[in-house]
């Protein structure tokens, strides 16, 4: 769409969004005539952003004169348009002292982190902690019926978590007695992901002698364990900081919307969790994704990764759509960077 605008209709349009950004309130051509370089007439003006409107970028909140971005026309100005920043060296500073982990667990220096991201952009801060990956004490298998058996892991921590699996009938005692014992004899204070890679190297050395029921229960209850449990923790900070810029009675009804998500917190998990796929800094407009789906508020996030290089979390802020991107974008990529070493 960038293609079909010409150079006034495109600097236009870049001055009404920064405007609106800056202020929340419609923009009028009066406005805009100000801050053109361009000799351009109110009127004239006026015909631009009637046009940019019937394209879908502008609408008109009320009967004025005046016209804010849409969706859409956030989404084209921030692919399109828009000029990032970078951070100054103070800012550098406050995101380096926040992230330090130095004596502290990686959650706490994920809230810290959060915290001192969501006072630099004046938005909530969201993180997703790593999921834990807990070193075992015990594993043990009780049967309940002839096809369902009762998984109890206890981890070094003390914790105690149950599942219920379900098979072909003719899991027998012994089956699982040989099966607790197997496992209990390779736990040795191992993580699961590492009994899982103690339980293959068994199998290539052909050193594990156990018949095909046992092995069933094993891989049943350890699949069921690991596979529909997400340890990763959503944190959420600074919803205060969302109120201290609330210009109209629309923007509050935003802000209890939001409020309300941040309560809910499923949808910004779903969102977050999306962005574990991908590379870079990620920006949500509104409605525009599935996974999350309030108008009139922008999420702007990124992964962070470990020693690997492998993504294990992501960092970001929300806050109403006409948040400062150019500014935001860098300070949540420099944080996730940062995170990245520190955990490293």
């Amino acid at each position: 769409m960038i293609q079909k605008l010409n150079d006034r209709s495109r600097e236009v349009f870049r001055l009404l969004v920064e405007a609106y950004v800056e202020t929340g309130a419609p923009v009028g051509s009066q406005l805009l005539s100000q801050r053109l370089d361009m000799k351009l007439s109110p009127a004239s003006i006026r015909s631009v952003m009637a046009d940019l409107q019937t394209s879908g970028l502008l609408y008109s909140p009320h009967r004025s004169a005046g016209r804010v971005p849409t969706p859409n026309g956030l989404r084209f100005f921030v692919d399109g348009l828009l000029e990032i920043g970078d951070i100054n060296d103070e800012e550098r500073e406050q995101i380096e002292a926040h992230c330090a982990g130095q004596g502290r667990t990686v959650e706490e220096m994920l809230t810290e982190a959060i915290e001192g991201l969501s006072g630099l952009s004046r938005c909530a801060g969201l993180v997703v902690a790593p999921k834990e990956d807990v070193r075992l004490r015990q594993i043990e298998f009780v049967g309940l019926s002839e096809d369902r058996v009762l998984v109890i892991i206890v981890t070094d921590d003390g914790r105690v978590e149950n599942r219920v699996i379900e098979g072909q009938s003719g899991w027998t005692p012994a089956a699982l007695i040989e099966a607790n014992t197997y496992l209990n004899a390779r736990i040795a204070n191992r993580t699961l992901s590492e009994l899982h890679h103690e339980i293959a190297a068994d199998e290539k050395r052909h050193r594990a002698e156990l018949d095909s029921l046992t092995s069933q229960v094993i891989e049943a209850g350890l699949a069921t364990w690991s596979g529909t449990e997400d340890r990763s923790t959503l944190i959420v900070r600074g919803r205060a900081n969302l109120l201290e810029d609330v210009n109209a009675v629309e923007d509050l009804e935003r802000i209890r919307g939001l409020f309300s998500v941040l309560e809910t917190k499923k949808g910004l998990k779903q969102l977050l969790d999306l962005t574990r796929d991908a590379d870079g800094v990620q920006i949500y407009i509104g409605a525009e994704d599935d996974a999350f789906s309030l108008a009139g508020c922008s999420v702007i996030v990124a992964p962070y990764v470990d020693t690997r290089e492998r993504i294990i979390g992501a960092i970001g802020v929300i806050g109403p759509s006409r948040i400062d991107y150019a500014r935001i974008i860098p300070m949540v990529d420099y944080t996730a960077k940062v995170l990245a070493r520190m955990i490293g």
